[in-house]
This record gives structure tokens, C-alpha cells and sequence, in this order.
């Protein structure tokens, strides 16, 4: 049986395109959490705009994950928006009880987004050096 760890890239590739995609939806289906967690520096006309075209650009990262062609560019691009909504992850920590969590869990959020920003950092490799990394490694 193989230990070959790359057996399970397929499916956690598969599982942040789907995360990704179903978030960015759940910006057109209920956007007002998302306009909360925006931070007031934004004029209030602003909030909703920005938050549906984060939610698109959302939805198309985690579709651009799927395929080979765009993965890389995605992968890039969600790294990009993770940056870019940090600041509504930071809102939620500075006033837990607006949003109704506790410190905890709006603190505890705040490490995630590193995690994001490694996984989608996975998928920025080029092909070939893949290749070049899988061959140096022994992998058939």
C-alpha cells in the first residue's frame, strides 16, 4: 500500500474549490452577514457592491481551481482575496458580541486564513514543476 501523501491533493483541491465556490454563492443568497463583517471604513454604499463582487470573485476561484489550465492563476487570485478580507475577519474579532460569537471563536478564526492562504499557495506550482519535484523525490 502507498504512503504517498499526494494521493489525497486531488480531493483537498476538490474540497477548497467547493468551499470556496458555496461561500461566494452564499454572498448573492444572504449578503447581509457579509456587509457586517465589512469594515466601517467603507462608505455604507459601498458594502454591498464590494461583497458581490467578492462573492464572484469567490465563486470563480474556486472553479478556476478545477481546471489545469487555471489553477495557478486562481490559486493566485484567492490568495489575493483572502488578503483582501482579512480586515472583515480582524472587525469581527476587535466586536465578537455584534456578530453574536465569542472572543474565542472570533480570535480562533483569525489563524484560518493563514491556513487558506497555504492551501491555496499549493496550487501555484507550475506543472512542470511538479514534475521536476515528484521525479527528485523517486515518484514514478
Amino acid at each position: 500500500m502507498s504512503h504517498d501523501p499526494r494521493r489525497f491533493e486531488p480531493g483537498l483541491r476538490y474540497l477548497l474549490a467547493a468551499a470556496m465556490t458555496i461561500v461566494g454563492l452564499l454572498h448573492f443568497v444572504n449578503p447581509q452577514p457579509f456587509v457586517e463583517l465589512m469594515p466601517r471604513v467603507f462608505p455604507e454604499a459601498t458594502r454591498l457592491p464590494l461583497v458581490l463582487v467578492s462573492g464572484v470573485f469567490e465563486v470563480l476561484g474556486g472553479v478556476g481551481l478545477l481546471p489545469a489550465r487555471s489553477r495557478r492563476f486562481s490559486a493566485f487570485g484567492l490568495m489575493a482575496l483572502y488578503v483582501a478580507v482579512f480586515p472583515a475577519n480582524i472587525r469581527m474579532a476587535i466586536d465578537p458580541e455584534y456578530f453574536h460569537v465569542s472572543k474565542a471563536i472570533a480570535y480562533g478564526r483569525l489563524p484560518f486564513q493563514i491556513l487558506f492562504l497555504v492551501w491555496a499557495y499549493r496550487y501555484t506550482r507550475r506543472p512542470e514543476d511538479l514534475a521536476a519535484a515528484s521525479a527528485a523525490n523517486g515518484a514514478p
